[in-house]
């Protein structure tokens, strides 16, 4: 039998929690059939001592992903994460500004002009969610601060790091508007698991922090690790990882996110020439891009075996769906809630 065969028979009762029982009873065919065989492997991979990467593009963090990612790391089912630099500091966004945010639900039929409305009332729109500006600035206090300290000492560090000191210097507390175990960075924090944010440019606040520089208030860009750095780092960690456990890679919409961090096997095989190197030893992507020209969103998963990313026994699985309905199932069925 090929793997889809085999997951085809591979119904489970070893989950007892209600969501997980919904979904064996349920999830039965198409792409309700492709999540529990997705949530399956993972469990399948943890359980046998494996580790997991999870990508996180899209507005996750927005989307309140942490809700049910700040357990899964908690428990020890997520070792890594690669996010969007909006991923990062949204999620903080919202540890500190919950309250202050406004849902839009009619947001499909916003005019230009209602755009401008929300725009002058101080917000920033993503889909139903408008975030406000005053946070950003809040919080810009306190990453600028470390940044002027850090280039004034000749120092530097992971934009994440940045963000894991000020959770050490409570720096932020008094300001928290949900329940700290809603955030995910800061599971990942107390985990002590690496955070990539490949693209770090692409954030509010590194544009802010570009802005600083420009102005002198922050005497130098390098405060703030490179994109190249982060790669080594990853492959130091890969590497490390891999000597006792087999990786998987749990990939959460497209972009730079999903595919900064799975190219660091190829890496390490293509440019450091390393024998040893395993391939990723699970993959799965839930993805609402339908397999396309160029799209690496919809790029189905057999693709990246000619790219040195995945071999041709690895067991993956590609959703197509509303990753924000999907991940937290998947989530649930392999915590057995």
């Amino acid at each position: 039998m090929d793997q889809k065969s085999e997951a085809f028979g591979r119904q489970t009762a070893r989950k007892s929690g209600p969501v997980s029982k919904f979904l064996q009873r349920h999830f039965l065919h198409f792409n309700a059939r492709e999540t529990i065989d997705a949530a399956q492997g993972y469990c399948d991979l943890i359980e046998s001592g494996g580790r997991m990467l999870v990508s996180l593009a899209g507005a996750m963090s927005t989307a309140e992903l942490g809700i049910s990612l700040a357990e899964m790391i908690r428990q020890d089912k997520v070792h890594a994460i690669s996010c969007t630099a909006a991923n990062l500091e949204e999620d903080v966004f919202n540890l500190v500004a919950h309250n202050e945010y406004k849902a839009v639900r009619n947001y499909r039929n916003l005019t230009p002009e209602d755009e401008l409305a929300i725009r002058d009332e101080g917000f920033n729109r993503v889909t139903d969610t408008c975030i406000p500006e005053t946070v950003m600035r809040h919080l810009e206090r306190e990453f600028i601060g470390v940044t002027q300290r850090l280039a004034e000492n000749g120092e530097s560090m992971f934009p994440f790091e940045i963000h894991y000191e000020l959770f050490r210097k409570k720096r932020l507390d008094e300001y928290f508007q949900i329940p700290v175990e809603h955030s995910w960075l800061y599971a990942a924090w107390e985990k002590n698991i690496p955070v990539y944010s490949p693209g770090f440019e692409d954030s509010t606040l590194a544009n802010i922090f570009a802005a600083r520089v420009i102005e002198g208030v922050v005497s130098s860009h390098s405060a703030i690790k490179t994109g190249t750095e982060q790669m080594e780092h990853l492959v130091r960690w890969y590497l490390e990882t891999q000597e006792n456990h087999p990786i998987g890679f749990f990939q959460i919409g497209g972009g730079i996110a999903g595919d900064f961090a799975i190219c660091s096997v190829p890496t390490i095989i293509q440019d450091l020439k390393r024998t040893d190197c395993r391939f990723w030893a699970y993959f799965s992507q839930i993805s609402d891009s339908t397999t396309s020209y160029g799209s690496y969103s919809g790029a189905i998963p057999s693709e990246k075996i000619t790219w040195f990313k995945l071999d041709v026994d690895t067991p993956t699985f590609m959703i197509n769906s509303d990753a924000s309905i999907v991940a937290p199932l998947i989530f649930a069925y392999v915590l057995d809630q």
